[in-house]
């Protein structure tokens, strides 16, 4: 299939929607014990010499990584801890929100006030720095007409950002409906929420025409035009913590093949702490993201094409084809080769199914 957007056309890649979250570690008894009360169990660990990192990731350490995976879904939203013997440095750690180089994994719960709780709890211990922000409740889909009363009750989602020293989260609840294929929880999930469903990068570049490779290599799709979100919205406001008069710009990006695994895009227009130094493979926290394709020779070639520098294709620690590259606005990622479908089969459409 190819598709036209802004004039260019999308490869037929069959690209999946954003496949792993990678985030380095010093200590991943402690990352795993933590994400498992998300739902994540380790499906896969793997040790690599510090030679073969170097080949790899450009790092010289040993490295033991582990694949984590939430409940059944195996398709997109997996975290992968990366245990660096020696580590490059602290990365972006606890940060001011909006940092630039900042990454943000997103999941949906059932019960967002209960982490809200949990972290600002954690916050006013003083023993581990985090930045929960209150969950507002937004119309983000237009889905509310009429006048709302107890008997047309509000269709809403509901949002909330914590920022923390290893990881940031955002955390969404949806009310009056719900969307297949979108966020599942397993019951039995101690914080009730589900695998990755999207990310957001913000990013060191002038302009999103620096992320335009993104269809034109990768064979994502842009949901819209860069646009501008600002103080005068309800939700970026109070997740991003805007100061009056402040704004940034936005651009998301999907599969084709995935409604899941979504990216979202900043640019800040305004001042803001530059960290992209320390966003790279081989720092703490999340420094590498990663998809997978059926036809990894021919992204292979569009990535060099573009000039964005890949390593060779070469196994990976999981022994997958694969390669890594550093686009120019900071962004990583490892282009994995999988020619069997996942168990779980991706949805394509996007539905809005509404509940009571």
């Amino acid at each position: 299939m190819i598709t036209e957007t802004s004039s260019q056309k999308i490869p037929d890649t069959g690209i999946s929607g954003l496949y792993e979250v990678m985030i380095g570690v010093d200590n991943a008894d402690y990352a795993i014990k933590y994400f498992k009360d998300f739902g994540f169990n380790v499906t896969d660990s793997a040790t690599i010499q510090a030679k073969e990192a170097i080949n790899l990731y450009g790092v010289d350490s040993e490295l033991t990584s582990y694949r984590l995976q939430n409940g059944s879904i195996d398709s997109h939203g997996l975290l992968r801890i990366l245990e660096w013997k020696k580590p490059l440095g602290e990365g972006i750690g606890y940060a001011p929100v909006e940092t630039i180089g900042t990454r943000i994994a997103v999941m949906r719960t059932t019960d967002i006030f209960r982490l809200y709780d949990i972290y600002q709890t954690a916050r006013e211990s003083g023993k581990k720095p985090w930045l929960p922000t209150e969950p507002i409740a937004d119309d983000l889909f237009g889905l509310n007409t009429g006048e709302r009363d107890f008997f047309n009750r509000p269709i809403i989602v509901r949002e909330n950002a914590v920022y923390g020293e290893f990881f940031n989260h955002i955390f969404f609840q949806r009310y009056g409906y719900k969307i297949p294929g979108y966020g599942t929880i397993e019951n039995n999930t101690p914080l009730k929420t589900s695998e990755f469903t999207h990310h957001d990068f913000v990013i060191n570049a002038s302009s999103m025409e620096q992320m335009a490779y993104l269809s034109t290599a990768l064979g994502l799709q842009a949901e819209e035009e860069p646009t501008v979100d600002g103080d005068w919205l309800k939700g970026p406001k109070r997740v991003f913590q805007m100061e009056p008069g402040y704004s940034h710009w936005y651009q998301g990006f999907v599969s084709p093949n995935n409604i899941c695994g979504k990216m979202k895009f900043f640019i800040p227009r305004g001042d803001k702490t530059n960290k992209s130094d320390k966003q790279k493979v081989g720092e703490k926290g999340i420094t590498l993201h990663s998809f997978y394709t059926p036809k990894l020779k021919m992204v292979h070639k569009l990535v060099t094409e573009h000039k964005l520098n890949p390593t060779v294709i070469q196994n990976n620690e999981f022994n997958e084809k694969a390669f890594v590259f550093t686009d120019t606005a900071g962004v990583s990622w490892q282009i994995i080769e999988k020619t069997e479908p996942t168990k779980n089969k991706p949805i394509q459409e996007l539905e809005f199914k509404l509940t009571n």
